[in-house]
């Protein structure tokens, strides 16, 4: 098949082309955020020094990162030269100038945040990825959903201890401890030194090295206490998450208890859902149809995530029972189908099951994974992103027969399902602007 203006075409068995793999690890995400291909640095500290203000850049898209640093700030001077602003809030150490933005005045025009040392920065967009307390949802008035604390109070408590041979031979991620007097969840972080003891109860008068080395049955010398969180389970999603040029992203829009470890897995694919969004309005492709869809998309996203998380419990031995309960594959890749958004058709007319893993490339799903190669070095997930892709069916997939053809979206939603390429790109088109997608 022959590549069309804005819309790469590839049949199934195509394995010339060079790919960009979406990869979910910390160093990408960044990356995803923006629709880039960002170059980092291998020292992120000499990377920014002696950067300019971000008053001489025009800001196609303004990003308030919070909580734990887990993005690369090398990225930061490949994203300004870019049009990306990036402002870093509780960074694990200081950069000067970068810090939270305390207001968020709007106009027609664009974003104009202003940082704590009282510096202006403007922006066409502003996404708000400032964690769970989120002073910009907070500032906007933007309410939130949901049952709240689905439980009682908890604790992590992060130590140091040299366990690589109490665990030989019996290595995990995740272990339920139920000692009567040191019940708790250990979590493994690199499988020898470092571990985290999830305990139900208060953090105060509690002598943790003690019940540490009861919890673990050894002595454990030199067991060091690093950190004692203390925490509760709460489940609340944001009633809104665009506010017209200001976008929530991650736990800013959505908490949930971590027992269906999704939290991370949501938020990044927040990310994916917006930037290609937020790219093709910056480069003029889109209209504001297409930025709207984000919230049609990802809000009832999140909260099925939160849902589905707020039904499961601490205990990794209890039965998780009940109507709609979702499979764990359906969370853990991502087999949400969205109800809405930038999509051609009604998904409800082909509604993707819930309680069994059964992805079949239905309109508002991600397309299913099936490998390209013997090597099984490329799957149908790597076709799409940075841009749009049509994937043509073959004899003996399940999912896509021979003569049809799938509309994948840079964010590997499959958009519209059809029988031509030239049809496709009609529906890219009309997708883009909001359009009615010609029948």
């Amino acid at each position: 098949m022959a590549a069309m203006t804005g819309l790469t075409t590839r049949p199934l068995y195509d394995s010339t082309d060079s790919l960009l793999r979406f990869a979910m690890r910390a160093d990408a995400t960044l990356t995803g955020l923006c629709g880039l291909a960002v170059a980092f640095a291998s020292d992120p500290l000499a990377s920014l020094t002696g950067l300019t203000s971000f008053q001489e850049y025009s800001l196609g898209a303004l990003f308030v990162l919070g909580g734990l640093l887990v993005f690369s700030l090398a990225a930061v001077p490949d994203l300004r030269r870019a049009g990306i602003g990036v402002i870093v809030a509780n960074a694990a150490f200081t950069i000067a100038a970068i810090v939270a933005a305390v207001a968020i005045p709007l106009t027609a025009a664009g974003v104009t945040a202003t940082l704590a040392d009282g510096e202006p920065v403007r922006a066409r967009y502003l996404v708000a990825a400032d964690g769970a307390r989120s002073p910009v949802r907070e500032a906007l008035g933007i309410t939130r959903s949901g049952p709240g604390f689905t439980g009682g109070p908890m604790v992590n408590v992060y130590f140091r201890a040299d366990l690589g041979e109490v665990v030989r031979g019996r290595e995990f991620n995740l272990c339920q401890i139920e000692h009567p007097d040191a019940r708790g969840g250990l979590a493994s972080v690199d499988g020898r030194f470092r571990w985290v003891f999830m305990s139900p109860g208060p953090a105060a008068d509690r002598d943790w090295p003690a019940l540490l080395r009861t919890a673990l049955g050894v002595p454990a010398p030199g067991l060091e206490v690093l950190s004692v969180l203390p925490w509760r389970a709460e489940m609340r999603v944001a009633d809104r998450y665009r506010d017209r040029r200001v976008f929530l992203a991650g736990d800013a829009a959505h908490v949930m208890p971590p027992y269906a470890a999704s939290g991370a897995n949501t938020g990044i694919a927040d990310a994916h859902n917006l930037a290609w969004k937020l790219a093709a309005a910056v480069r003029g492709d889109a209209g504001d149809a297409l930025l709207d869809s984000y919230q049609a998309e990802r809000r009832p996203a999140g909260w099925f995530a939160a849902d589905q998380s707020a039904r499961r419990t601490a205990d990794l031995r209890a039965p998780v029972t009940g109507d709609g309960l979702a499979h764990p594959y359906v969370l853990a890749a991502g087999g949400f189908q969205y109800p809405a958004g930038a999509l051609a058709g009604d998904p409800a007319s082909d509604p993707e099951p819930v309680t069994e893993f059964a992805p079949a490339g239905r309109i508002g799903t991600r397309v299913p994974h099936r490998w390209l190669d013997a090597g099984r070095s490329r799957s149908t997930i790597d076709l799409a992103g940075p841009g749009w892709a049509v994937l043509a069916g073959q004899a003996g997939w399940d999912f896509l027969p021979e003569g049809q053809v799938l509309l994948l979206r840079p964010d590997h939603v499959v958009a519209w399902r059809g029988a031509g390429p030239s049809d496709a790109e009609q529906a890219r088109v009309a997708l883009l602007r909001g359009a009615p997608v010609p029948a």
